[in-house]
């Protein structure tokens, strides 16, 4: 039920951010503020700013809506990763699911996209600091990058258009994407029905499957309206108890500077943790510089992790040679490659996420800043081997005792004795784990087209 959360979640983005839109003006001209938080009367912010005070203040229930709007896109992002993982593990992404795959890749991407633009729009000081990040990340493209730049903030940064810009980017054209997603995801599934683990039913019987005929197409209405309800109060309680983004605290945006501790959205944790561990290497080209430290953990990285990510079904098919049609799914441990793989991933992701609390984890541990940075300089490339290798160990170890099992049958811890003296133990069969072992791994015969 991962993909129904993330939709849901998705709806409540739609709905609040409708809400928000009313009151929410995108200008950056320059006003002197004299609304209800008096810390900060009399001080000059933009348009944008004093608008986002002015909904957390002074609009009814305009916090809460913030708030819940804030909280549903990190769900949505959560919601979306976990239904990745989901797929990857039990092999959800093969024929005829591929193109479902590709669907929740892009998804992740624009949902990031539109988390980025969001926290930007309130022209806060941890809005700067994403404005500077993307200005960095712009100017290190080598040739095209400084008119790129100039071209994005519409003179110099931060210039008076950036906001403006990406204000109808977050309200228009991503959430337009990612409802067409969304909507090509229900038609995929209404087309190839939902993917599922082999029960006793399917043993013996491998060319039983039909694209169509596949148990739990369509969803009972009444448990999808029951987690609907539940995503909307778990979402409005957060909203409720959980302050997020406290923008009054952060202050308007000031170039040159920026608030103590700002850090990104977790799921941009990753993009800070890869560009606080690079090196600081920068090389001249034809008399045009190379800013390898911010190019390759700001770019590279992310795109090369993106686009394998969206052309693993094609690798697999590729290097496996299986082509067939699958309904259904794998066991994480029956696919051992696989499992590592997905496993050496979330280490190397999980590791340029807590890279980005390097100064945290520095002074809280009384540890040299220097030291943890090396620490995870070495991790990022050594921890996803160990991970792939043990992890691989582990899912042979698991599958190896239940054919053990099959073969021999589960031991009951009865001890008999022999005529002749000799003692044996007692075993009995493991039925379950047989009916697993003969499970299909893929729809045959005419019955599959």
């Amino acid at each position: 039920m991962f993909g129904e959360i993330a939709v849901y979640a998705f709806v409540v983005v739609i709905a609040t951010g409708a809400f928000l839109t009313v009151f929410f003006d995108p200008d950056m001209a320059q006003v002197t503020y004299d609304g209800s938080y008096v810390p900060l009367r009399g001080v000059p912010v933009s348009r944008a700013y004093e608008s986002a005070l002015e909904i957390s203040f002074d609009v009814r229930g305009g916090l809460l809506v913030r708030q819940i709007h804030h909280w549903a896109a990190l769900i949505f992002i959560a919601a979306v990763c976990v239904q990745l993982m989901r797929m990857f593990f039990t092999g959800a992404f093969r024929r005829p699911r591929g193109a479902n795959w590709l669907v929740w890749v892009t998804l992740l991407m624009l949902g990031m996209a539109a988390g980025l633009t969001g926290t930007i729009l309130p022209d806060d000081m941890l809005s700067g600091g994403s404005l500077g990040l993307i200005q960095g990340v712009t100017q290190s493209i080598p040739v095209i990058g400084t008119r790129l730049t100039f071209w994005l903030f519409g003179g110099d940064f931060p210039g008076d258009n950036i906001i403006p810009r990406l204000y109808w980017l977050h309200v228009l054209l991503l959430p337009a994407g990612m409802a067409g997603l969304l909507a090509l995801r229900r038609r995929l599934v209404r087309r190839h029905g939902h993917s599922r683990f082999a029960g006793k039913a399917d043993s013996g019987r491998p060319g039983r499957f039909r694209a169509g005929a596949v148990p739990g197409r369509a969803a009972a209405m009444g448990p999808a309206v029951a987690l609907f309800f539940a995503t909307c109060g778990v979402l409005a309680l957060l909203g409720t108890v959980a302050q997020v983004n406290p923008i009054w605290q952060y202050g308007p945006y000031r170039p040159g500077a920026i608030s103590a501790g700002a850090v990104p959205g977790w799921y941009m944790g990753f993009l800070d943790g890869a560009v606080r561990i690079m090196p600081n290497w920068e090389f001249g080209v034809a008399g045009h510089p190379l800013t390898l430290a911010v190019l390759v953990p700001a770019l590279l990285v992310p795109g090369a992790f993106f686009t394998v990510l969206a052309g693993y079904p094609a690798l697999e098919r590729r290097f496996t040679g299986d082509r067939g049609l699958h309904h259904v799914l794998d066991r994480p441990r029956d696919a051992a490659t696989r499992t590592g793989v997905g496993v050496a991933g979330m280490t190397f992701y999980g590791l340029l996420w807590a890279a980005a609390a390097n100064d945290q984890i520095a002074y809280h541990f009384e540890l040299s800043l220097y030291a943890v940075t090396w620490f995870f300089r070495i991790a990022v490339f050594a921890g996803p081997v160990l991970a792939y290798g043990l992890t691989r160990r582990i899912c042979l170890g698991l599958t190896y005792r239940e054919e053990e099992a099959k073969r021999h049958g589960r031991e009951t811890g009865r001890i008999v004795m022999s005529p002749d003296g000799g003692f044996t133990e007692i075993t009995e069969p493991v039925a379950a784990v047989a009916a697993i072992s003969a499970r299909p791994t893929a729809a045959t015969g005419s019955d599959a087209v």
